[in-house]
């Protein structure tokens, strides 16, 4: 398993927590919060408290994806080979190349347009 998989996978699992996290929150302020009792001042935790680590863990999620994100990109730069384009390997192609007046494609010498003279009449 590479290490750019390894990222990924992380990546996907981060994302996914981040989905989850976001889901439960509220943006009314109801979210996971409200379901703990339902506006009583003796709630499982307190509001405030509840509200508090959702944020929290909200922006810890997104600072973890973002470093990893810029983290997966160190071995895809590392690796020379995927990137590099091996001139050796590369399939050398020739232009043909003719001297035959023949595939001048008629603009040879045979008509009487061309002046070759250098005077310019």
């Amino acid at each position: 398993m590479s290490t750019f998989t390894i990222f990924l996978i992380l990546i996907i699992f981060v994302a996914f927590l981040l989905v989850v996290v976001i889901m439960v929150q509220n943006p009314k302020g109801g979210g996971l919060s409200s379901s703990f009792g339902g506006g009583g001042t003796q709630q499982l935790g307190g509001v405030q408290k509840t509200t508090d680590f959702l944020d929290k863990s909200t922006w810890t999620l997104g600072a973890i994806m973002l470093a990893l994100i810029l983290l997966s990109n160190i071995p895809i730069m590392g690796s020379g080979d995927a990137n590099t384009i091996d001139v050796d390997t590369v399939p050398q192609t020739t232009l043909p190349t003719s001297t035959d007046a023949s595939t001048d494609g008629g603009s040879g010498s045979s008509g009487g347009d061309a002046d070759t003279s250098g005077d310019g009449n």
